[in-house]
């Protein structure tokens, strides 16, 4: 043990404790969950009444977790909850650092292979600033399951093109919650033969969670894929401040509880618009590191619900952006991610639905931020295009010119000619 580990571990107790002293004064803010909500009675769970909107397969999944006693599961959660932050780090800096995705241009001239970048920063360190990130608080103190599942995907996808099953880690994330299913579409359509052959083994294990769903629960699962995913409203209401996707913004914005064919159109244009940037990110300008962000906040946003403990994935973005030396954009990111905005609007009754201007902003911090990522990514690929195209322009140019001709001397007949 070395005096810079033994001052990281300190670093990390002092942060947990000073969380659990912020929960402790300020156990309003974080007891919302805790709120009954009004759902039908063979659909509700724990004594909170929360509605289950997970496919059965997820049932089946966590039926160990009954057989602790709780309070031995709240600790075993929320010991696994940091250890998955830290697993997390590591694999969002190792993505960001990982050589580019090979490209037609680059393919003639392939880079030799580099050892892993190190984390610079003690890892100790970076969980305990991670941890004041309010999607990763939120996750420990709740005993969720999104920055396992953002692991399971994350680990996933950066695996070797070649090694065996990849693509299988993802098909089972999806099956626990659809939103991850975006990824199997963008691995679908990169291209590569690598991507696509893990797309492919993505899909077939999640069409396996179902038919293990529909094998050990027929019934439930019928009802589920029948009815119950089509059932938009059904985890909670659109237009609490806790809704930090694309329908809780127009929700609020337009003060309406159903925000309409205003929120599904939009959602298909930023479900494409998402692909297709991380398409060409990956394909056209070689940077595939990008890809995957714009396909994890294209998923946020178009889910129906994406509770605050949902963007968990502002980890690997903070990785890419700080592994490209954006220092400064890379602060603003996690001070959003870190404000806890969306808590200071009201929240009594249909409050949120008649904030002022000034308070949307502060209501929907997460999507707004995702949406000037995606708006940010968009400009940069259109800049690419622009100077691949004067490029393109410049070098037909230059072909097209030929040499002036130029007059030829008269031979002479002999070297005495010469002399005259």
């Amino acid at each position: 043990m070395t005096v810079r580990s033994l001052l990281a571990v300190g670093a990390l107790a002092l942060s947990l404790t000073a969380l659990t002293a912020f929960t402790a004064l300020c156990p309003a803010q974080y007891a919302l969950i805790a709120q009954p909500i009004p759902v039908a009675e063979r659909f509700a769970v724990t004594e909170w009444r929360l509605p289950a909107t997970s496919p059965p397969f997820a049932a089946i999944l966590f039926v160990p977790a009954t057989w602790l006693p709780v309070a031995t599961l709240k600790a075993v959660v929320v010991v696994g909850n940091v250890l998955l932050l830290a697993l997390l780090i590591r694999l969002s800096w190792r993505f960001a650092t990982r050589r580019p995705a090979m490209t037609t241009a680059t393919a003639a001239a392939p880079a030799p292979a580099t050892a892993p970048v190190p984390v610079p920063v003690p890892l100790p360190v970076l969980v305990a600033a991670g941890l004041w990130l309010e999607p990763v608080f939120r996750t420990v103190l709740h005993g969720e399951i999104s920055l396992a599942l953002a692991c399971l995907i994350l680990w996933d996808l950066t695996r070797p093109d070649h090694a065996l099953g990849k693509g299988f880690a993802i098909g089972i994330a999806a099956g626990v919650e659809l939103t991850p299913a975006l990824f199997i579409a963008y691995l679908l359509l990169t291209g590569r033969p690598g991507d696509v052959r893990a797309g492919l083994t993505a899909l077939a294990s999640l069409i396996g969670t179902m038919l293990l769903g529909a094998l050990v629960l027929p019934r439930s699962s019928l009802d589920f894929w029948t009815l119950r995913v089509f059932e938009t409203s059904r985890p909670g209401e659109a237009s609490s401040a806790d809704n930090q996707s694309l329908q809780g913004l127009f929700a609020r914005a337009l003060h309406t509880p159903e925000p309409g064919v205003g929120w599904a159109a939009a959602c298909v244009v930023i479900t494409f618009a998402g692909l297709w940037l991380a398409r060409r990110a990956v394909v056209r300008a070689g940077h595939g590191k990008w890809g995957v962000p714009a396909i994890a906040l294209t998923a946020l946003l178009v889910s129906p619900v994406s509770w605050s403990h949902h963007w968990v994935w502002c980890v690997p973005l903070l990785a890419v952006l700080l592994a490209e030396g954006r220092w400064r954009t890379a602060a603003v990111v996690a001070l959003v991610f870190s404000a806890r905005t969306f808590l200071l609007v009201p929240h009594e009754g249909w409050a949120e639905l008649q904030l002022s201007w000034w308070q949307q902003v502060l209501a929907s911090p997460y999507p707004l931020l995702a949406l000037a990522v995606l708006a940010a990514l968009a400009y940069a690929a259109y800049r690419h295009h622009h100077r691949h195209r004067r490029r393109r322009t410049a070098v037909g140019q230059l072909a097209a010119v030929r040499p002036l001709p130029l007059p030829q001397l008269p031979a002479s007949n002999s070297s005495a000619s010469t002399m005259r």
